[in-house]
């Protein structure tokens, strides 16, 4: 039975009551960012932060960082941006010998990692309460290997995490239409050059 990490994330901000802690939410792009904002925004002091070294070629990085920007100016939103330092020969480290892996299969899992490592540890050092990300907005990203890294990684570093899949609710339907409301740009491939490949049936 998969667990409802929606139905744990409504526990735990009942629990807040009327503090807004901080979170360092890690963005993959605008239009995954769309719902979370949305939903969140009222709970939390959230910072975003942009850290994708899977992303290339570095016109697509671009792509990406400028669609959440342009929803932080044109939404209704004060949320600040951190774009994390990013070195692409990170992802090729951690992706060798995972290069035949199917979409979804341990490369990802590698990449989920490599990307919530590095916003848990910034979190940590920046004084964040909480971590998060937006890739479970997704459809394509599975929530419990997420949540599993995420749950992880905030007994490593002190950190809280805040369970979620973002997708559920209506949140991925809610992302196209905010996505076409504020024209933000939505790629076709979740990132790397793995992912361009053809989706097998």
């Amino acid at each position: 039975m998969k667990t409802n990490y929606m139905k744990e994330q409504d526990a735990l901000l009942d629990k807040l009551g009327g503090k807004k802690p901080g979170l360092l939410l890690h963005c993959c792009c605008g239009p995954c960012a769309c719902p979370v904002f949305e939903l969140l925004q009222e709970r939390f002091e959230i910072t975003a932060f942009y850290f994708n070294p899977n992303t290339g070629p570095q016109e697509e990085y671009l792509k990406r960082l400028s669609s959440l920007k342009q929803l932080i100016l044109s939404a209704p939103y004060s949320i600040p941006l951190i774009e994390g330092e990013t070195d692409s020969r990170e992802f090729d480290k951690l992706s060798a010998g995972l290069e035949a892996e199917k979409e979804g299969g341990k490369r990802c899992e590698a990449c989920f990692r490599l990307r919530l490592e590095k916003t848990a540890r910034t979190a940590k050092e920046l004084g964040f309460e909480y971590f998060c990300t937006t890739l479970t907005t997704s459809p394509r990203k599975d929530p419990e290997t997420i949540n599993a890294i995420g749950s992880e990684l905030a007994g490593r570093f002190g950190v809280l995490w805040l369970p979620s899949d973002f997708k559920k609710r209506g949140g991925y339907l809610r992302s196209a239409e905010m996505s076409e409301k504020y024209g933000l740009y939505r790629q076709n491939y979740c990132g790397c050059e793995y992912s361009r490949r053809p989706i097998a049936p």
